[in-house]
């Protein structure tokens, strides 16, 4: 009797066991946000001016892309410009003489001072054109790299899991990455943007046409104007 109530409790206590640590085994994740996932890093921006041998100023294009860079550095920048200009080259006056219209163009646009440096490089290759390279850091979001094939998409013995019919390794991977290249702002992937103010003049006359008990909706009256056709009226 004593050895059967031993075995009795024995089962009972081994069936209470219901939060055991469960083991979870498997290759890769189902969701291909999980295998190629987007990663917020340090980036660079950079544009490259050509300088000639006889021309000592930016053109009217250039001027323009240097104007472009400026705009977009106070927006994004997280350092400082940095401005590489050729030493020892048959165009380095030239390009010492561009490099000051450069930074009286960055002044222009409000690019203090101490945001510019000035670096100097030696050109290895005699047949190439020395240029003058502005760049600067910014956040940037990354994914990839694709391409990766590690089994067979079809029936193989390589691909224990064709029949499962789960996603394969490089699944997703273009979609990520194209979703980084395309983002403006890599810090919108991580949180949303702070609100901004409501615009007061348009929210009074909301109110005073609620107040009235008008409609507070927007009338567009050239709406009927810009029809091609009045078929079906």
């Amino acid at each position: 009797m004593l050895c059967g109530a031993l075995v009795t409790s024995a089962i009972a206590l081994g069936g209470c066991n219901l939060t055991g640590d469960n083991v979870v085994t498997g290759t890769v994740p189902d969701d291909y946000r999980q295998r190629h996932p987007i990663a917020i890093t340090e980036g660079e921006q950079s544009i490259v001016v050509f300088v000639s041998r006889t021309r000592g100023n930016l053109t009217e294009t250039q001027r323009d892309d240097v104007m472009g860079l400026a705009r977009s550095w106070r927006r994004e920048g997280t350092g400082a410009i940095a401005v590489d200009v050729p030493a020892d080259t048959s165009n380095a006056r030239s390009a010492q003489a561009v490099y000051q219209d450069i930074r009286g163009v960055l002044a222009s646009m409000g690019v203090p001072a101490h945001a510019i440096t000035r670096r100097s490089y030696h050109v290895d290759d005699p047949r190439a054109l020395p240029t003058i390279r502005l760049s600067y850091p910014k956040m940037a979001a990354v994914a990839g790299p694709c391409g990766v094939w590690p089994t067979d998409l079809g029936p193989s013995i390589y691909n224990p899991s064709y029949n499962e019919n789960k996603q394969y390794e490089n699944f997703g991977c273009a979609t990520q990455r194209n979703l980084a290249a395309m983002v403006a702002n890599p810090s919108d992937l991580e949180q949303p943007r702070t609100e901004t103010a409501a615009y007061t003049p348009r929210r009074s006359v909301a109110f005073q046409k609620y107040s009235k008990g008008e409609s507070t909706t927007t009338t567009y009256p050239e709406t009927d104007k810009a029809k091609l056709s009045d078929a079906g009226k």
